[in-house]
């Protein structure tokens, strides 16, 4: 690993991806902390990785909120004494955490208040007419101050936009973004409603989608479902009704919007955190690993 990049010193790895490596730096410039995501250009198919990253970037210069990380900078290095680009950096605000699919277990009123902190920041997108499209516990960090950050704007979409393809994670997909690529509020209800169902039952909702890659009949797939409080029966009563409302196999029976999401779930903040140790912002952190 190299020590410096340009102005960066690299004080380590954050991650890795297909097609990216995540670095922690130091800007010289300003002494601040961020997150440097390098994206090598090698070839001409590796322009499609190009284009994400400008769309990735030109996503979030829409976007002004606590809860969606923030990317400052796209920096396209050109190939020495050649046309064209060896390599993309995107420079992220860095968020001393962990996303969600590797953080301990919460207890339920930590658990709504991350929840409350993903919603505000998803209603943000959709007050903007953007949708996550791909919203899951790996896309959400939660920092040790008990900030919540919504990431990965890989797969956003915004309204009116041509879907030409299926995209999404396949155990948090809607039936409608399989059947009709669609990707619009209601199916980030259905993504967010799956993710919660994940983060309080440690399982996964049935695929929607079956080997075929057919969409699975709503009979069917609700006959699969299984109840929040029959997994986890310490799920508050109206933390699981939410969740299921969300999942909704038909859009028009979940929540009307985002906003909706977030005002129960502001009033289920103000029912259960009861006690100061519950507040997100005494949270123990800890090396645990969540369930696999």
């Amino acid at each position: 690993m190299p020590e410096r990049i340009g102005e960066f010193q690299v004080l380590g790895e954050l991650g890795k991806g297909a097609n990216s490596t995540i670095l922690h730096i130091r800007r010289s410039s300003d002494s601040k902390q961020y997150a440097l995501k390098i994206v090598p250009i090698e070839s001409e198919e590796d322009h499609k990785y190009l284009e994400q990253a400008e769309h990735e970037f030109r996503i979030a210069q829409k976007l002004n909120h606590r809860n969606l990380i923030r990317i400052y900078i796209l920096e396209k290095v050109p190939k020495w004494l050649f046309f064209g680009v060896k390599e993309v950096r995107l420079l992220i605000e860095y968020v001393p955490g962990k996303t969600l699919d590797k953080q301990r277990i919460l207890s339920f009123p930590k658990l709504v208040q991350v929840f409350e902190q993903v919603a505000s920041g998803l209603a943000h997108m959709h007050r903007r007419d953007i949708y996550h499209a791909d919203l899951k516990p790996g896309n959400i960090m939660l920092s040790r101050a008990g900030v919540v950050k919504i990431i990965d704007y890989g797969l956003a979409w915004t309204k009116d936009a041509p879907k030409n393809r299926v995209q999404g994670t396949p155990e948090y997909m809607a039936p409608e973004q399989v059947k009709e690529r669609i990707v619009n509020e209601q199916t980030d209800i259905f993504n967010f409603g799956a993710t919660m169902y994940r983060l309080c039952t440690w399982k996964n909702i049935p695929k929607v989608m079956d080997e075929e890659g057919q969409v699975v009949p709503h009979q069917i797939w609700e006959r699969q479902l299984q109840g929040v409080r029959e997994a986890n029966p310490a799920c508050p009563a109206p933390l699981a009704e939410l969740i299921h409302r969300c999942l909704a196999y038909k859009p028009q029976k979940r929540p009307e919007s985002m906003t909706d999401v977030h005002e129960t779930l502001q009033a289920l903040v103000d029912q259960l955190v009861t006690d100061p140790a519950d507040r997100l912002e005494a949270l123990e952190w800890s090396d645990e690993a969540s369930p696999s």
